[in-house]
This record gives C-alpha cells, structure tokens and sequence, in this order.
C-alpha cells in the first residue's frame, strides 16, 4: 500500500479527536492528500455498531461482547473505508484504532491484552498502524473537560468510575513501553494551539523521513 496509517489515541477528554480535525486541515494545507475518521464507526456500519456500544442505556453490556462488537466494527471500517484510501496513498488519520481496545477492554475491563489482541488480530489481519500519536493526560483532568463541555457526545464509558480511567490511562504507559518505535508521546496538558503544533510537526517529520 502506498498510503500511510495514523492513529490518536488517549483517554477520556484528551482532545485528541479535536486535535486529529485540525491536524487534517493543517496537512492539507501543505499539499498532502489526507482522510480522517474514526473508530468505532466511520462506515455506515460501523457507526450503527458504535451506537449500540456507547448507548448510554446498554450497562449491561458484557465485557467479551463489548470487544467482539468493537473489533467487528474495526473489520467494515477496514474493509470498505481504511484500506482503499491507504491503496489510493492518501493518509489516512483515524481517531483510535486497536490500541484501544487493548487499553479499555484488555487492561481496564480485564480480558487480557493479549487475548484481545488475539481478537483483533483476525480483524485486521496484521494491519496496524504505521504511526500512532498519544495524548497524554491525567484521568482526572480529561474527565473534567469532558464535564464543562456541553457540547460532547454523551456516551457509556462517560459513566465508569474514575478507577476505570485510570486503569485505561495505565494501560497506554504500557503500550507507549511496548511500542516505542511506532507510539509518539505528546502532552495534552497544554493549550490547545500547542498540542495541534506537536501533533502536525510529529507526522510532517515522519512522512518526510519516508
């Protein structure tokens, strides 16, 4: 394929789906032929999947179900959207990807991050990412933006206790471990016009180095 492959992932109230619009402005700017979307969703589909998944209403939702429906919605997004654009060489940015659900549903949720890797690997099959960018921020501070947002999607995991997001904030220390060369480490604690500048300067800097 000749397109490149870029995810944002982060907590809770990290900004990065923010950031990942304006990022794919400013690359276009510079002349890139860039697609941005987002999981779960970014297909018909996959979007009615999402649904059922964040729908505040569906606490009941099994654990195992949660990560099968996520990485069922992943196989569509692949199929019909990521992987033409990424044949086509354009860039795709997309608004997480695997690394979250081994952040949420292997470490937070406590399946395993291998087993649902496991799971994931025959949705993808071995596509992963060839850049991710990770905004780092305190649980605590994410979920209190998320709080003096009115205008933020509404979801599920917004109703999950704070030991929960931490646990998902742990979980993506281990994956920034044991990623090093493909996950970029960017401090989402800062105004936002910084974290846009860090984020475009990193993938500018990749795609050039290509």
């Amino acid at each position: 394929m000749d397109g490149y492959f870029i995810t944002f992932e982060g907590g809770e109230g990290s900004g990065k789906s923010s950031i990942l619009k304006s990022a794919k402005t400013k690359l276009a700017d510079l002349g890139l032929d860039v697609l941005a979307t987002r999981e779960p969703g970014g297909i018909e589909i996959a979007e009615k999947i999402r649904d059922i998944i964040l729908d505040p209403d569906h606490t009941a939702m099994d654990a195992r179900t949660e990560a099968l429906l996520l990485a069922a919605a992943r196989r569509q997004h692949l199929t019909e959207k990521v992987l033409p654009a990424l044949e086509d060489g354009k860039i795709v940015l997309c608004d997480r990807f695997v690394d979250s659900s081994l952040a949420y549903q292997g470490f937070a949720r406590g399946l395993g991050i291998d087993e649902v890797f496991s799971v994931n690997q025959f949705a993808i099959q071995d596509l992963m990412p060839d850049m991710t960018l990770f905004f780092d921020i305190a649980p605590k501070k994410g979920l209190a933006r998320i709080a003096a947002n009115e205008n933020r999607e509404r979801n599920r995991l917004d109703f999950e206790n704070i030991r929960f997001h931490e646990k998902v904030y742990e979980a993506y220390q281990v994956l920034v471990s044991k990623f090093p060369d493909r996950i970029q480490v960017i401090n989402a604690d800062q105004p936002f016009a910084q974290v846009e500048s860090e984020a475009v300067s990193y993938i500018d800097a990749y795609l050039k180095n290509k």
